[in-house]
């Protein structure tokens, strides 16, 4: 069982809203829909009083009102026992009200597409009355409503969680049953659900049944929900990264910058003077310049690190049906492009396998600086500029006239602009003007344009430094082939992958001389903005009047392919 917080001192434990030592210790988990209790789960705990009930009819406290009216003999008697019962429940109903974080909960089931259910020792027609008069949700939320009704056996018994997932169409073991009861979570155990105690109140025992999760309200649930369901395509919300990364401290004092979001590298001090750099990344994109990204965007990471890049490991998976000379074609490729850059190729792994559908490349990149020349993005200061290098969403133009040509051709644009297009990924490196922007003291931070574009990247970059970031719109260079490429298919240059574009923050003093020495080098960079005080978010002017920073869940390429599909 996972318990979502910490234990005082009686032992007893204290549901948090904190996930970290569920992520640690928990196995992973698939939500493909979620089966609610109703009284006390769905609604707040004193909808009904079950005590009252059971002096009312005569049943012995601890047995279930439903087994004591099921093991009475004469029909008359029952009857009359069960119109009390339906009459309680009838005018608890039109006094109910939602639970704490439920309506929130099923609207973000809703947006996620994600069924649900109700199963309850209610009668059906109660629980209908009560959701008529919410306003957050109502029987039309839920695919399939297990009451008494219904002539299977109620909760303890498995039988209501089976049919469910079956009417669903769901395998049980991913339908998430969530009730405030013990029958709840043995309804579920016993049909191979998995279960959350919803832990109304602190000193409440926990069942005796094993559960899976144990929260204090539904919106610790929803928190909890949201690690089972499946993620977007594109990089680790950032909410889920920051999570995921808490607490991981190196005891190693050789560790200088460890994980962290916005963190393109780790640096590790290998001696007095000199640092090592090590980055990690996969090539998940298709494209027909595989070896290029897999080098490329290794030491791009390495590089605003301050450090040159040196030793690259490389990870190849093939999809079965692949031929050696497919193989050996990226290989030798990889080993083209390191012998451009400097970089030894040193070895790594090299597989087929069915995990993957096409080529892939995790590439892991090791480089050294001298310790001077380490850009720690957490020495950003206030006033410093932010500059960038060339313009933005390089990389999305290139693969998007590569992938796309036909359906850009069908919008206007010439062949010669394709390609002129497709052209923009021999400019995905940004080694020289990292390699520049080092060797001046007033250099802070250095951040490599990646997935989710500059939109992405300037958040990553304030969220590194501690720091809110200014950024002027109107100076934010964007090439005319990206302009005309993105309004074709409806993109917004800021949200599309960047690679080759490199963020800059360097004290107002080195500036000037700094921008002058990478243009020397037939590199354009610009002025876009300022770091602020401490803090997180950024602040977007164009023109001197505020606008809105935009927000992009996945990167526009992935979305133009999840249209396309």
């Amino acid at each position: 069982m996972e318990q979502i917080g910490d234990r005082d001192q009686t032992g007893d434990a204290r549901v948090s809203a904190r996930l970290t030592p569920f992520l640690r210790s928990g196995a992973p988990f698939r939500t493909a829909a979620v089966l609610f209790d109703f009284d006390g789960t769905l609604t707040r705990p004193e909808l009904l009083d079950l005590p009252a009930i059971q002096r009312a009819i005569g049943c012995p406290p601890g047995k279930g009102v439903l087994e004591y009216l099921r093991d009475i003999e004469d029909v008359d008697e029952r009857r009359r026992y069960e119109a009390i019962m339906l009459q309680a429940e009838a005018e608890a109903a039109d006094h109910a009200e939602p639970s704490d974080g439920a309506e929130a909960l099923v609207a973000f089931l809703r947006e996620h597409k994600i069924p649900m259910a109700i199963i309850t020792r209610n009668a059906g027609a109660t629980v209908e009355r009560a959701l008529a008069h919410f306003t957050g949700m109502d029987p039309a939320d839920f695919a399939l409503i297990v009451s008494r009704d219904f002539p299977m056996s109620p909760k303890p018994f498995p039988d209501g969680v089976l049919h469910v997932a079956e009417s669903l169409g769901v395998e049980v073991g991913e339908l998430l049953v969530i009730g405030d009861h013990a029958f709840d979570i043995e309804a579920g155990e016993r049909a191979g659900a998995r279960t959350m105690f919803v832990r109304n109140d602190p000193a409440e025992p926990l069942p005796e049944t094993p559960t899976d999760f144990v929260v204090r309200n539904l919106e610790d649930a929803r928190r909890i929900i949201r690690y089972g369901l499946p993620l977007p395509v594109g990089k680790l919300p950032a909410d889920l990264l920051r999570e995921s990364l808490e607490g991981i401290i190196s005891a190693d004092p050789a560790v200088l910058v460890g994980a962290g979001i916005g963190e393109d590298a780790a640096a590790m001090d290998i001696s007095e003077a000199e640092v090592l750099v090590l980055a990690s990344d996969p090539i998940t994109l298709a494209t027909d310049s595989l070896a290029r990204y897999a080098v490329l965007a290794n030491a791009n990471d390495v590089a605003t690190s301050g450090a040159t890049p040196r030793w690259l490991l490389t990870t190849l998976l093939f999809p079965p049906g692949s031929t050696p000379s497919e193989v050996v074609a990226v290989a030798r490729d990889i080993q083209e492009v390191c012998g451009e850059y400097g970089v030894s190729l040193c070895g790594g792994h090299t597989e087929i396998t069915d995990a993957v559908c096409r080529p892939l490349v995790v590439g892991t990149m090791a480089g050294t600086a001298l310790m001077a020349h380490l850009v720690d993005k957490r020495y950003m200061r206030e006033g410093d500029r932010i500059l960038l290098t060339k313009g933005v969403a390089i990389e999305g133009t290139g693969l998007i006239a590569r992938e796309f040509g036909t359906r850009l051709a069908r919008s206007g644009m010439t062949e010669a602009e394709i390609a002129e297009c497709a052209g923009f990924l021999d400019r995905v490196g940004i080694l020289e003007e990292a390699r520049i922007a080092r060797s001046f003291a007033g250099v802070t931070a250095m951040h490599d344009v990646t997935e989710g574009g500059l939109a992405t990247a300037v958040s990553e970059l304030g969220a590194a430094g501690g720091r809110r970031l200014r950024l002027h719109t109107e100076k934010i260079p964007v090439y005319p082939q990206t302009r005309r490429l993105c309004a074709a298919l409806g993109l917004d240059p800021l949200g599309l992958i960047g690679s080759g574009t490199l963020l800059i923050t360097c004290s107002p003093s080195d500036a000037g001389a700094l921008m002058d020495a990478v243009a020397a080098e037939g590199i354009e960079i610009a002025d876009i903005g300022e770091v602020l005080g401490r803090g997180d978010g950024v602040e977007a002017l164009r023109d001197g009047s505020s606008v809105e920073w935009p927000h992009f869940d996945r990167d526009e390429v992935s979305r133009l392919k999840l249209v396309s599909e």
